[in-house]
């Protein structure tokens, strides 16, 4: 059964210089993409695909529209297909399978229907999370596997370097761990079924599970489909004790555990990016998130 494997060393560039996790504003992996990415055989796209392509970080509901325009169904058919696909998804998930649609390349087979590819997509994720490596890492982390899944598509969704997901993700453990609350702009911008920050103080009052500004822990479900790099960060995280970090432009991630430095880098950011509107991460109830 194939699972996840070490990690390599590779690095990904940001797409852009946004906050991110405790003072960030999230940028969703794939949410550039506005429609389904569909090749054909020989590679051109065109009106009969041979393929689905589902991007990393993309949310359900982004891969239940895109399989409805592969397959040229009607708005809304493979969301109202769920309940009869027969997902093999983790009892925590209640149904939902969220974090579970696996980003990959999908042939769109003659026949192919939204209840197989949701199959296709889930059963890939067991091939990836369900190991004993996977297991084993999230023990450490005093996790389960789909708390696991959960953090990676929170690292998955803030979008930034490779090279920085292992830190992002000890950045969520170590404030789970002290029950601080993770304030994070990718769950808010989630639970108001937003793409992308920025954010308002009235967002961060919303009443939601998803809203990390007002509730501790983690959110109830994934927040987005994130790929095996992110996974790798939530089993393996980067050892440090940080708290806080910033994005202050794209290849410039600061990681701190220090309260004043960071809000020195909030300062820095807010100089070379903030708008008129847009709240100021330094503004959050305790100063860890924006």
């Amino acid at each position: 059964m194939q699972t996840l494997i070490p990690p390599r060393s590779r690095i990904r560039l940001t797409r852009r210089g946004r906050l991110v996790l405790v003072v960030a504003g999230a940028v969703m992996a794939g949410t550039a993409v506005a429609v389904p990415l569909l090749t054909t055989a020989d590679g051109r796209a065109g009106s009969r695909p041979a393929a689905l392509v589902i991007p990393e970080g993309w949310r359900a509901s982004q891969v239940y529209d895109a399989i409805d325009k592969a397959l040229q169904l009607p708005p809304g058919s493979t969301r109202k297909s769920l309940g009869k696909a027969g997902l093999k998804l983790p009892k925590d998930a209640a149904g939902n399978p969220e974090g579970y649609l696996f980003p990959a390349s999908y042939p769109l087979r003659e026949g192919a229907t939204p209840e197989s590819l949701l199959r296709s997509m889930v059963d890939t994720a067991h091939q990836k999370f369900d190991g004993a490596p996977v297991a084993a890492g999230a023990q450490r982390n005093s996790v389960n596997v789909y708390q696991a899944v959960t953090i990676a598509s929170i690292v998955q969704a803030e979008g930034i370097e490779k090279e920085d997901m292992g830190k992002a993700a000890r950045v969520i453990l170590n404030r789970l761990e002290r029950g601080m609350p993770l304030q994070l702009d990718a769950t808010l911008t989630y639970a108001l079924g937003r793409a992308t920050p920025p954010t308002t103080e009235e967002d961060t009052r919303v009443e939601s599970p998803y809203n990390t500004y007002q509730r501790t822990g983690l959110p109830p479900t994934p927040i987005g489909n994130p790929g095996e790099d992110a996974m790798r960060a939530a089993i393996n995280p980067t050892p440090g004790e940080w708290l806080y970090f910033v994005t202050v432009k794209p290849g410039d991630t600061r990681f701190t555990a220090d309260y004043a430095t960071h809000m020195r880098n909030v300062d820095e950011y807010n100089s070379l990016h903030q708008k008129g509107g847009q709240r100021s991460p330094s503004a959050a109830p305790s100063g860890g998130a924006g």
